[in-house]
């Protein structure tokens, strides 16, 4: 595929993508008890998406696709907009060491992303969203902690369990290279 081609399918998957995650956002998220945080099926779809078409793509699928959730739904909370964001992109720089595209995801390539995407959530929710929230709309931070650390652990636990499955379902639907040979 060509440097074209490929911004083109970037681009797409990036329009999809924050498409697929507001209604994912809107429609698929499972309330905690705590107010604002959810079991998000969000992460594991972006994880997916951002393995598959980069960190810039995951990057913009998270701003874009959290912001129109936000703007349908309660209003814009730009300090998690721009975690999701953060996210996205940091999916996609664990996602350059996998080969999902080729049809590889071995349980070593398992361990890794489950190690990287804790390590990213963990960044994301428990540290920069609630920094976030305290500089920019001045919240109390035990509260803002307190929903950064369950937001981290719940879709720690998401991305590692349904990102896993998403991300082996799609490598099993890719040919690996140099499976293919010619008979005589």
């Amino acid at each position: 595929m060509n440097k074209k081609q490929s911004s083109i399918t970037t681009l797409v998957a990036i329009g999809v993508g924050a498409a697929v995650f507001f209604i994912l956002g809107r429609f698929l998220s499972i309330p905690t008890g705590i107010p604002n945080t959810s079991i998000e099926t969000t992460y594991p779809f972006l994880a997916l998406m951002a393995t598959i078409f980069g960190p810039f793509a995951g990057l913009f699928i998270g701003l874009i696709g959290h912001a129109i959730k936000d703007l349908l739904t309660y209003g814009l909370w730009w300090s998690w907009v721009l975690t999701s964001g953060f996210a996205g992109y940091g999916f996609g720089f664990i996602g350059r060491k996998l080969k999902v595209s080729q049809g590889i995801f071995t349980k070593k390539d398992m361990i890794t992303f489950n190690v990287g995407q804790v390590i990213v959530n963990l960044l994301a929710w428990a540290l920069l969203a609630p920094a976030l929230d305290i500089l920019m709309y001045s919240e109390p931070a035990s509260k803002v902690f307190v929903q950064g650390i369950v937001s981290g652990v719940l879709n720690s636990l998401a991305v590692g369990i349904i990102g896993t499955l998403l991300l082996k379902g799609y490598a099993s639907t890719r040919t690996k290279s140099g499976s293919l040979r010619k008979e005589n």
